[in-house]
């Protein structure tokens, strides 16, 4: 199993400033790209950010300049750091990672199980 832990939700003011982690752990023999997304209430989960095992980052447009992706840790660790927060950022942030377990015979798609950014006036 591969395990995502996500930290850092909360709340903020619009203008500010958060920054949310996630930890992969567990029988990972390959980790590839790692990513963010995020679901507001009453509408579909969405991309945010994505970072590949490279470092390569692609941003939704509704992020791009705003929010910054980033790897660490031997690609195990993965931060989004969230700045000039606007109110249509509110929405449950979760972990995503592409990866391959030891022994196993493809690669699968896990997800965390998602924090709570709220940003209010």
């Amino acid at each position: 199993q591969v395990q995502l832990d996500e930290s850092g939700g909360g709340l903020m003011q619009p203008g500010g400033s958060l920054s949310l982690s996630c930890a992969a752990s567990g029988r990972i023999a390959k980790l590839y790209s790692m990513g963010w997304y995020r679901q507001a209430p009453g509408k579909q989960r969405e991309l945010v950010a994505t970072i590949t095992s490279a470092g390569v980052t692609n941003y939704s447009d509704s992020v791009k300049g705003r929010f910054t992706i980033s790897r660490y840790n031997h690609g195990n660790r993965m931060t989004l750091q969230m700045n000039s927060l606007k109110p249509e950022d509110t929405a449950v942030y979760y972990c995503n990672a592409v990866a391959r377990e030891i022994a196993a015979q493809s690669d699968m798609d896990y997800w965390g199980k998602g924090t709570l950014v709220t940003v209010y006036a």
